[in-house]
């Protein structure tokens, strides 16, 4: 005997209760075109192809909306894709150090830029740590015993180390004490509590910029003929001045103990009897560049010490001090080969 054809599923053939509980059935499921299943439309009132409280299709967007969408999409692609770069670029062989401080941190408490701007120095590889450029972000770095360098400069960031710029007075003496009961530089390094070393010294009536820091390595080297820092002084001498002087000082003049060459010289006011001169010179000796002045004629009734090396006395009032700047400890480093 032959089997009956079996009647299609849901057709409009069928009734009763198992008609009734097929097209519920349909009735929730919904297809990609948001039609019921059964082909009846959405019930909630959204387009087709949209759940309610769903986000809407591009073809629904204003055409504004749309280059938003567009330009936001492209912007994430750009930045996914410079996410995979930066995985592989940033791949160093620096080795952390255990219980360190992340290097864009030490960067930015060292001064050097802001912890984003430090980030982004370190993505370039522009930072270096112990001779090996770091590319990593979360590279941990010991600020006591790191050496980093950024552009080929080191930072300080010992944290224990201080520098600092002094305009000394006239009448001050050059030391940290005085069996003569003397004002000296102990009086006015009242910016820290730490021991400082002076670096050179100044006539007692010779005013203007010293160096104070507690890191003996530096001060030594800036102290040592071999590394030849510049200093500069702005001098009273009685005028005229001739011309000439200049060309003569920076062939050379002999003095009682050897001989003196400047590397710069210029006249920075004359008038009349009285001129003010500014001398660059690299040498250490005591008395040195009043001793050159007599030499050739302008003996100096009064001397600042303006500049020492990359470091500038500025504005800073007499009997003041300031801390350095990262960049100015930085290029101290550089001047002497740190």
């Amino acid at each position: 005997m032959s089997t009956p054809p079996r009647k299609p599923s849901g057709g409009s053939g069928r009734s009763g209760s198992a008609s009734k509980k097929q097209t519920t059935a349909g009735d929730s499921r919904r297809d990609r075109t948001g039609r019921a299943a059964g082909g009846a439309p959405r019930r909630d009132g959204q387009p087709p192809g949209r759940e309610a409280g769903g986000p809407a299709h591009e073809a629904e967007l204003s055409p504004q909306a749309r280059d938003r969408l567009r330009r936001l999409r492209s912007e994430y692609d750009a930045a996914d894709d410079e996410r995979d770069r930066i995985t592989q670029h940033d791949r160093d062989d620096y080795a952390d150090v255990p219980d360190g401080i992340r290097l864009q941190k030490v960067l930015a408490q060292a001064g050097v830029a802001s912890r984003r701007a430090s980030e982004e120095l370190i993505h370039q590889g522009r930072v270096e740590v112990d001779g090996q450029i770091v590319r990593r972000f979360g590279a941990r770095v010991d600020p006591a015993t790191s050496v980093i360098r950024v552009d080929g400069m080191r930072i300080a960031t010992a944290p224990d180390l201080l520098y600092y710029a002094l305009n000394k007075p006239r009448g001050v003496v050059s030391t940290m004490s005085d069996p003569q009961g003397r004002p000296t530089l102990a009086d006015y390094s009242t910016e820290s509590d730490e021991r400082l070393f002076h670096v050179g010294r100044l006539d007692v009536d010779t005013e203007g910029l010293l160096l104070l820091t507690n890191d003996g390595e530096l001060a030594n080297r800036l102290t040592h003929p071999r590394y030849k820092v510049p200093k500069t002084y702005v001098a009273v001498v009685p005028g005229p001045v001739d011309r000439q002087l200049g060309r003569r000082l920076r062939r050379g003049v002999e003095l009682e103990d050897g001989l003196v060459e400047v590397d710069d010289f210029s006249v920075v006011d004359a008038t009349g009897n009285r001129a003010m001169v500014q001398v660059t010179l690299h040498e250490g000796r005591k008395h040195i560049v009043r001793r050159l002045l007599e030499e050739v004629g302008h003996p100096v009734k009064e001397l600042v010490r303006t500049e020492i090396g990359p470091v500038r006395l500025g504005k800073l009032k007499p009997g003041t001090m300031r801390q350095l700047s990262a960049q100015e400890i930085s290029e101290l480093f550089d001047a002497v080969g740190m």
